[in-house]
């Protein structure tokens, strides 16, 4: 029950019936992923690559030797 009254505080509850698990999740969260994605890829893509091409060349030392 209600035990205690707060002034200036508004609460508000829903039913678990009442609400939507994934609302919106295909039509609005796949396509802010995918534009989230496309404007840090720049960013994030070439330490990879870097890293990328300098194990594969620091490997193929080791295997040299």
């Amino acid at each position: 029950g209600k035990l205690s009254r707060v002034r200036h505080v508004i609460t508000y509850s829903l039913s678990p019936f009442e609400q939507r698990a994934f609302p919106h999740y295909f039509t609005k969260g796949v396509p802010n992923a995918l534009r989230r994605v496309q404007a840090s890829v720049l960013r994030a893509a070439p330490p990879f690559i870097a890293f990328y091409l300098v194990y594969t060349w620091g490997t193929e030392e080791f295997e040299k030797s």
